[in-house]
């Protein structure tokens, strides 16, 4: 690590006229090094919490060997150049979502209870409720010193309203991210929306709307800052603040170029603007964003939800034509189980490029992938029986060293322990401190 010219705050922040963009972090950050030691910076933890509906298609989820050598299954193949830092938790179950005596609604179930163990209220109205979701638990320790305390990202709208699900209301399946039992918090999928949160200050909806009209880059108005900042800077950092910046500049173009697009295209009502018309673009963008949110230290919690349960997107650019859901029920077919594969492949695939772009960021002594610690997952198993046994789970990262990844936990069907007591174990990893969660009775052993 070279010594800088300059000491800068970690919270270093650039502003310009209706602009604000925090630098990554930089060598300048760290306390200043005598000569002969050094004193790093402790490592900034994040967390994500990563949502895919309608299950996984199991047998090609579930590795066949347990421990340190396994082989990753179709689903999971994707992740091979990442696998040192991912386990794989298998045989865990959320049994407040099983039907019980109320066999309707299975999908709000599975979805709502997968980050708080707590079994939602059936109602149509108001009086929703449910449970505070890990994610927010983990907002409370990490959130304090960020401008945002955690970002909600999401693929679909998430305006429906009314009864979605045999008598549960819809604010069950718009979101899984819940601050408190009776509180869910809404989920963003508009890009613009986004960049705007992450880099906008707080500007009016008529001078956002001026700005995008002018087709000029948010970043213009910081231009004179940004080459003050550099001159009295070392090399390394002047390289990082340039490569940051032209990952915002090139995030940001990417939405010009979708509302360009979207102008003059025919496209559903219900579609905001900056929605690129490719999913695979669109999710890449989000997940760029929630990669560039990490980077700045804007925030250190993203929640994103690829789908509502239910959901009816379709993959006809996969050759699956059929709507999500749809595909989930297989009804054992072994050529319907490839179907579902491929489009339980094709967000893994996704997944894997975020990871890869958070190994390959530099964060300090390490890598923002070594610094984080992600859930990614479904609230169903066997989504063809909507069953809440044998649940896809993974978890990714170093955790800032608390993550021993590269290998698979399997836990007996026969005796499944809750989904939450892996919650607290990440949880604990995260500096959170909580004796339970919803139905959890533990931790897991091997974490």
């Amino acid at each position: 690590m070279l010594i800088t010219k300059k000491m800068l705050p970690r919270r270093t922040i650039l502003r310009g006229l209706g602009v604000t963009v925090a630098l990554p972090f930089l060598d300048a950050m760290v306390p200043a090094l005598s000569a002969m030691s050094r004193t790093a910076a402790a490592p900034t933890k994040r967390a994500g919490f990563i949502y895919v509906p309608n299950g996984q298609a199991m047998t090609n989820w579930v590795p066949s060997e347990a421990g340190k050598h396994f082989t990753l299954p179709a689903i999971l193949r994707p992740l091979e150049a990442v696998r040192d830092q991912v386990v794989v938790v298998s045989g865990l179950a959320n049994l407040e979502a099983e039907s019980r005596d109320l066999g309707t609604g299975p999908h709000t179930r599975c979805g709502s209870v997968w980050l708080n163990g707590v079994r939602p209220k059936r109602t149509e109205g108001a009086d929703i409720r449910a449970g505070k979701t890990a994610d927010q638990y983990a907002a409370d320790a990490l959130g304090g010193e960020t401008p945002l305390r955690s970002l909600e990202l999401a693929l679909e709208s998430n305006y429906n309203k009314g009864n979605c699900d045999n008598g549960y209301s819809c604010a069950y399946v718009n979101t899984f991210s819940w601050r408190t039992a009776t509180t869910p918090l809404p989920m963003e999928n508009d890009p613009r929306v986004v960049f705007e949160r992450l880099f906008g200050e707080g500007t009016t909806a008529e001078q956002r709307v001026s700005r995008m009209r002018q087709d000029r880059s948010l970043l213009d108005a910081l231009t004179d800052d940004i080459a003050s900042l550099k001159k009295g800077l070392g090399s390394r950092d002047q390289t990082t603040i340039g490569e940051f910046l032209d990952a915002v500049r090139e995030v940001e173009q990417r939405i010009q170029r979708s509302e360009s697009y979207n102008a003059t295209s025919e496209l559903p009502i219900e579609r905001p603007i900056g929605i690129p018309p490719s999913h695979e673009e669109f999710a890449g963008l989000m997940y760029d964003l929630a990669a560039l949110a990490y980077q700045a230290d804007i925030t250190r919690v993203v929640s994103f939800q690829l789908g509502r349960e239910q959901s009816s997107q379709a993959y006809p650019f996969i050759g699956v034509p059929e709507a999500d859901h749809a595909t989930s029920h297989h009804g054992n077919d072994p050529e319907k189980i490839l179907t579902r594969t491929k489009v339980n492949t094709y967000h893994m695939q996704l997944y894997a490029r975020f990871l890869e772009r958070l190994r390959a960021t530099p964060d300090g002594d390490g890598t923002l992938l070594d610094h984080s610690l992600l859930l990614y997952g479904s609230g169903m198993g066997n989504a063809n029986v909507h069953s809440p046994h044998n649940l896809p789970l993974m978890l990714a990262g170093g955790g800032c060293g608390e993550l021993r990844g590269g290998q698979h936990l399997a836990f007996s069907a026969d005796s499944p322990p809750p989904m939450m007591n892996l919650c607290l174990n990440m949880l604990d990893k995260l500096d959170v401190e909580l004796e339970s969660l919803g139905d959890s009775t533990g931790r897991l052993a091997g974490l």
